[in-house]
């Protein structure tokens, strides 16, 4: 495979253009990040939740299992409503839902309540971020690339800033971090409903069946599942982690936004420098193999070796997260908005996988289980990409064969349905 070129979507935008955007714009990212936010907002208040409603740690992991099961489904329903309904109005409908289940999850007096709420959330949370960053796009002064660098800062901040919050609220009672959260959502439909105009509503609709037909292409296909054993080592240690960790909630909120500092710098800054450098496929492979070294020694290694590699896992995820999405986006040449919604569809099966399945191998077996098996399916996924490695070459498509900035139009469907995972996305 030949060296990439560095993409006209990472296009460096000057600080005029990125600070000088109207209040939609400013009212859209800002609600953004408090979306990234509740994605490791419950990360170091785990095992408070769990003496606080008298559950286990496999009980309380149910909370990314449902969060992330309702958002693999979502992506099958994000591009049906959008296209039906508009922008606008989907941003609302996902964020009225996060209110309303983020409010709902504080009041939660069993488990079984507040993973049903979590779900609730998922949706809600899915349905905005996956529109967010078309409307910022549809919405932004000083060209698209200012708004996707602006959008991509909103996501790694949430990222870094969400295990923080949750420490903070989270050392009174694990109630706040829930009652904060559906507070700041509120303020951001407020703000949307106030400054954001309804944007122009895509051409074609999107159909329900659209992302599983896409799925179809070899190449797709391939990062698809490359992704979703990528993502079950991510949200082991995401998910798993803090229970092992052992830390109040002040110290598990300083690791983990550490961690989201790191995911943050190497997604988009590092990243690509990188594959400029050696190319996609081979920066992904020697990610994931990193990776899956560092999920090794993490779970056989002390305390203080344990947090230090909690912490450098994030960059690994960074690199691959920004990798992973121009596979998806690229690969095929199915519509962005189609091909991204069905990768994504597989890939977050594994992130509602790993916290059911990693606090249950650790009962069935030891602590350290969990995490071989992680490594084993990073392993995995670096050997699907060299497997794959031709299905996975990229093409020469519109984004990297125009040689200019690409259109709004061009842009907004390739990252719409880019969750938050896209999270992670990117």
């Amino acid at each position: 495979m030949q060296q990439d070129t560095e993409s006209p979507l990472r296009a460096p935008a000057g600080a005029g253009g990125l600070l000088r955007q109207p209040k939609a714009v400013w009212a859209t990212a800002g609600a953004s990040v408090v979306a990234f936010m509740g994605i490791g907002l419950v990360d170091p208040i785990l095992p408070s939740i769990a003496s606080g409603l008298n559950a286990t740690a496999g009980q309380v992991s149910l909370l990314f299992t449902s969060y992330f099961l309702i958002t693999a489904f979502a992506m099958l329903v994000t591009g049906f409503v959008s296209s039906r309904i508009g922008g606008r109005k989907t941003l609302l409908l996902g964020l009225a839902l996060v209110v309303v289940f983020a409010g709902l999850s504080g009041t939660s007096d069993t488990v079984g309540q507040l993973v049903g709420y979590r779900a609730g959330w998922g949706l809600g949370n899915a349905l905005f971020v996956s529109t967010a960053l078309a409307v910022i796009v549809g919405a932004a002064a000083g060209g698209s690339a200012a708004a996707i660098l602006l959008y991509e800062s909103a996501l790694g901040l949430g990222m870094a800033c969400g295990p923080l919050l949750g420490a903070l609220l989270g050392d009174a009672s694990w109630r706040y971090p829930f009652f904060g959260t559906a507070a700041l959502m509120a303020v951001g439909f407020l703000c949307i409903t106030a400054f954001l105009k309804e944007q122009p509503r895509p051409a074609r609709k999107t159909s329900l069946l659209d992302p599983i037909r896409a799925l179809g292409h070899g190449g797709l296909a391939s990062a698809a599942v490359s992704a979703f054993f990528y993502n079950y080592t991510f949200f082991t240690v995401l998910a798993f982690t803090p229970f092992v960790l052992d830390m109040t909630p002040y110290k598990s909120g300083a690791v983990f936004f550490a961690w989201g500092v790191l995911l943050a710098v190497f997604s988009v800054v590092v990243a690509p420098r990188l594959q400029g450098r050696f190319g996609s496929l081979k920066v992904l492979g020697g990610s994931l193999v990193l990776l899956a070294a560092d999920v090794a020694v993490l779970g056989y290694g002390d305390h203080v070796t344990a947090v230090v590699c909690t912490i450098l896992s994030g960059a690994f995820i960074g690199v691959n997260n920004t990798v992973y999405t121009e596979l998806a986006l690229g690969v095929s040449d199915a519509p962005r908005p189609v091909a991204s919604a069905g990768y994504n569809f597989v890939r977050w099966f594994a992130a509602a996988a790993a916290p059911f399945f990693a606090p249950k191998i650790e009962e069935w077996t030891d602590v350290h289980i969990p995490f071989v098996v992680a490594a084993v399916t990073a392993a995995l996924g670096a050997l699907v990409v060299v497997v794959r490695r031709e299905a996975l070459t990229l093409p020469h498509s519109r984004i990297r064969s125009s040689g200019g900035t690409p259109t709004a139009e061009e842009l907004a469907p390739a990252h719409a349905t880019e969750d938050g995972v896209a999270v992670f996305a990117n």
